[in-house]
């Protein structure tokens, strides 16, 4: 049996709407050996009708169990060397596969790449900050400040997974940022300095609009880094972690959350404890 060389992954939650735009992004590529994964992560609208219009589409559906055990039902049922995703409401430039996959070819010690992007906000082009300025190579400690690396910009070598995990399913929010410190205290990561994604942002039912204190799980992936590894960056980590827990910790205090408060002000002096 011939498999195809890269899997893409698509999940998806009731975005029957945004949801062709992203696949037809798929289709089109300039790059064609692949396959394309659409999981529904228990859509209520028509989702489903949606993806009948569509041949050759692998479409997978749960029930809705979040974003991160769709995407990892993805991995799992990919056939691909490499795994790329697709959120549903991102879109994907012509050449972006074609770009990446030589990379991949001529270079096959790298093992993770992602791409720089483009972001679009309520349908305008907005500039990224220079916070998000992207970086190449063991880029661990640019990691740590803040999510730098798009979930629709990655290309993985899916054995990547079986070494670092899979995505964690307990956190509703920041799972991205989580992975990419696990792979980023493992191995490089390599920058490819052209925009070949397209961000689109500003809508009201995305994740990053629902949860509130989204450093608490950030705080939870940076625990989990030290516990886990972080050799030789430990300090670059404590020292993120000082800061994410005195704005988190502080913010409880002010909204009344005494308890949760004190818990966070004291954690990072907890963690060099048991370090």
């Amino acid at each position: 049996m011939i498999f195809p060389e890269i899997s893409v992954v698509i999940p998806t939650f009731n975005r029957a709407a945004l949801l062709p735009q992203a696949i037809d992004s798929v289709l089109s590529q300039s790059y064609t050996d692949f396959e394309l994964i659409v999981v529904d992560d228990g859509s209520t609208d028509s989702t489903q009708e949606v993806l009948s219009g569509y041949q050759g589409v692998k479409y997978l559906f749960q029930e809705n169990r979040g974003v991160s055990a769709a995407r990892n039902l993805g991995i799992r049922m990919a056939r691909g060397r490499y795994i790329c995703f697709l959120d549903s409401d991102d879109l994907w430039l012509r050449d972006k596969l074609k770009e990446q996959i030589r990379l991949m070819r001529d270079n096959p010690q790298i093992k993770v790449s992602y791409t720089d992007e483009i972001w679009m906000r309520r349908g305008k082009r907005v500039n990224q900050g220079k916070r998000h300025r992207k970086y190449s190579g063991w880029i661990l400690p640019r990691l740590l400040p803040l999510c730098l690396i798009s979930p629709s910009s990655v290309m993985i070598e899916k054995r990547v997974f079986e070494e670092v995990g899979l995505f964690d399913e307990s956190l509703p929010v920041c799972e991205d940022y989580d992975l990419w410190l696990r792979i980023g205290s493992r191995m490089p990561i390599h920058l490819i300095e052209k925009p070949l994604i397209v961000k689109r942002g500003g809508r009201s039912d995305q994740l990053s609009s629902i949860y509130w204190g989204q450093d608490r799980f950030r705080i939870r992936a940076l625990v989990k880094l030290l516990s886990q590894n972080g050799k030789g960056v430990r300090s670059e980590i404590l020292a993120v972690l000082r800061r994410k827990c005195q704005i988190y910790g502080q913010g409880c205090l002010k909204r009344g959350k005494i308890e949760e408060g004190e818990f966070y002000l004291r954690l990072p002096q907890l963690m060099e404890g048991k370090l």
